[in-house]
C-alpha cells in the first residue's frame, strides 16, 4: 500500500549551541531546507524562549517542519512531514543538521497513513489519577 505521507524524526546533537538559540537563523534554516527539498511554504512561526531555547515551525503545502532547541545540552528535536510522493523530508533534515553543526543526527523515517494499526501494535494509556 502506498503512503499518504513520509515522516522524518531527527534527533540532532552537538549542534553549535550558539546557532540553537539564534531564532532568526533558525527560521531562516527552516525556511530554505522546506525550499531546498521543493516544498511550498505557507506560514512560519517561530519562538524564542528565555533564558535559552526556540521552537518553531513551517507550514508547508505538503504538511509541515518543526524544531525544539535546548542550547544548554547542544540538542535538537526535528521533525520533517511531507504529504505525496514528490518532496523527499529527508533533503530538508539533511540540510538542517549540517546547518546546525550536528556531530550526531539519529533520523527515524516513518511512513504515515498505511491504514488502520493493528490491535496488537497500538500502544493503550490509561488516564493518569
Amino acid at each position: 500500500m502506498d503512503t499518504m505521507g513520509r515522516h522524518v524524526i531527527s534527533e540532532l546533537w552537538g549542534c553549535d549551541t550558539n546557532k540553537l538559540n539564534n531564532m532568526e537563523f533558525i527560521e531562516q534554516v527552516f525556511v530554505n531546507a522546506a525550499l531546498r527539498a521543493g516544498a511550498e511554504v505557507r506560514e512560519v512561526a517561530f519562538h524564542k524562549f528565555a533564558p535559552q531555547g526556540v521552537s518553531g515551525v513551517v507550514i508547508i503545502s505538503e504538511s509541515h517542519l518543526t524544531i525544539h532547541s535546548f542550547p544548554e545540552h547542544g540538542y535538537a528535536s526535528i521533525d520533517v512531514y511531507t504529504c505525496g510522493p514528490v518532496i523527499d523530508p529527508n533533503v530538508a533534515a539533511e540540510f538542517i543538521a549540517r546547518e546546525l553543526n550536528a556531530t550526531t543526527s539519529e533520523v527515524l523515517e516513518l511512513p504515515r497513513g498505511m491504514g488502520p494499526v493493528k490491535p496488537e501494535k497500538r500502544l493503550s494509556h490509561s488516564a493518569v489519577k
